[in-house]
């Protein structure tokens, strides 16, 4: 069966306008006292009810959101989680020609060793660097992927390739489409929020809509890996406007949105999408006006959670606060939460001190993250996705830095239906290309989409004249990760 659009059935036919059903229902923004009136602009939205795995999905689902904890500028493979023995043997040789490997920007052909010791940890025996001690702890939760690829050897292209799966063109981001196909557990928050995304880089093109309805946008909060206050801005009512006088503008508003809203659906013969999406907006900000700011209050968690993720100490305090909030808005019923650190991870030089003051910030916060949704039993159906937009070079940039690397590196998942304890694919003996279990960008969103129970072939819209999807024309589910 086709996904269904949780959102269908605002797509009214010229005979039904917004008008109408507003006035049927008795809603509009013209009482506050109705509450989350907004929540209920047809009867068929609101018969629907909160969305629970299988009842839109195209197979049994295994999770029911996903936080996606970004490390961008691309950290390198060969100094986290994948060991390679041979690069510390070979230290300072030529890195040996590979027929068809990409050239890069100006990396030397000498190999660079990784400064960092590799211990084992878990059931599993899993090698990790020195850099994460703290996640490190939970590889037996763990599944790695080793033998990604993309495209982009840009950060631009990369990042962007990364968050909506096109490195050129404008393209729905994966929390849309997330949005779009399974809709929303709350119907007082956003399905998507975006925590302290890339300015740059793509920017918003990373957390937007595209050609999708513009309801699937995320909310950010935060910027370039900085959450500032971790709070929606202009959501509060100002305090010398009466409820009163709030009602009436916001009664005035709906009226004018929908005299022209409608309009336009007659001269056009159906909706006007931007209007519908910024009236949705409008709707969703009434409603979260009295939920979201009680689910950003950090300050109700207890001193042993802030103590878990690293909130109020240094260097942990920035990414800790955007991890622990990540879990609160899971735990809201937000269906996609990606959590960005800034620009930091693109070592072309002093590779030992920059890889180690970002790990620094987010090792510990990343392991509280994993212990406290485990405890709360939130694990098991939460994948959390780990990464940045490629790796780095086996070869030395400069004195002591490594360049961008497409063509080989790491990410992983946990929880949310992956196989813990296990590592598949491989880049070769020093770690610059995939080599083994090659996975694709592509690959690692239809298995994402895979677990939330998500056929990525058939999560479709169509746009300009034809059927576009995540994957585009390519990808496949990496059974080898899934439990």
């Amino acid at each position: 069966m086709p996904v269904r659009d949780p959102y269908a059935c605002h797509d009214f036919a010229p005979a039904t306008t917004r008008r109408a059903a507003l006035q049927t229902l008795g809603a509009g923004f013209g009482s506050l006292a109705l509450g989350g009136m907004c929540a209920d602009l047809t009867a068929a939205e609101a018969a629907a009810g909160p969305v629970t795995p299988g009842s839109l999905t195209h197979h049994a689902a295994r999770a029911k959101r996903v936080i996606f904890l970004f490390m961008h500028g691309g950290p390198a493979q060969m100094d986290t989680f994948e060991q390679k023995p041979l690069l510390t043997r070979d230290d300072g040789k030529s890195l040996p020609d590979r027929p068809g490997a990409l050239k890069f920007n100006d990396a030397s052909s000498k190999l660079l060793a990784s400064p960092w010791k590799f211990k084992r940890y878990g059931q599993c025996g899993k090698a990790v660097s020195d850099l994460f001690p703290h996640v490190a702890e939970h590889v037996d939760d763990i599944a790695f992927l080793h033998g990604m690829h993309s495209r982009g050897q840009s950060h631009g292209q990369a990042v962007c390739m990364l968050h909506t799966g096109s490195d050129n063109l404008p393209r729905p981001s994966v929390g849309a489409w997330v949005s779009y196909g399974l809709g929303t557990e709350n119907r007082d928050l956003p399905s998507f929020i975006s925590l302290a995304p890339p300015g740059g880089h793509g920017g918003p093109r990373n957390y937007g809509p595209a050609f999708l309805p513009a309801e699937h946008q995320a909310t950010a909060i935060g910027r370039g890996g900085r959450l500032g206050a971790g709070t929606v801005k202009h959501l509060a009512r100002p305090e010398a406007l009466s409820e009163d006088r709030r009602a009436a503008q916001l009664g005035l508003l709906a009226d004018l949105n929908a005299d022209y809203s409608d309009c336009i659906a007659e001269a056009a013969g159906q909706p006007d999408a931007a209007v519908e999406g910024a009236v949705r907006g409008f709707e969703l900000a009434h409603r979260m006006a009295g939920v979201a700011p009680d689910v950003l209050d950090l300050s109700q968690e207890t001193k042993e959670t802030h103590a878990l993720y690293g909130v109020g100490e240094k260097p942990t305090d920035g990414f800790g606060r955007e991890c622990l909030l990540a879990r609160r808005l899971c735990e809201a019923g937000v269906r996609y939460v990606q959590v960005s650190t800034g620009y930091d991870w693109d070592q072309h030089g002093g590779l030992k001190k920059g890889h180690e003051a970002n790990a620094g910030k987010v090792d510990r916060p990343i392991a509280g993250l994993l212990t406290d949704l485990k405890r709360r039993g939130l694990l098991e159906d939460t994948l959390v996705v780990w990464g940045g937009e490629f790796g780095r070079t086996a070869t030395a940039q400069g004195k002591d830095g490594r360049d961008h690397n497409p063509s080989g590196f790491t990410m992983w998942m946990a929880g949310g239906g992956a196989k813990g304890g296990h590592s598949h694919g491989a880049t070769d003996e020093y770690g610059a290309y995939a080599v083994e279990g090659r996975t694709h960008m592509h690959d690692l969103h239809a298995t994402m989409l895979h677990l939330l129970g998500l056929n990525h072939e058939r999560l479709t819209y169509r746009h300009a004249g034809r059927d576009f999807r995540l994957t585009d024309v390519a990808g496949r589910v990496v059974n080898e990760v899934i439990a």
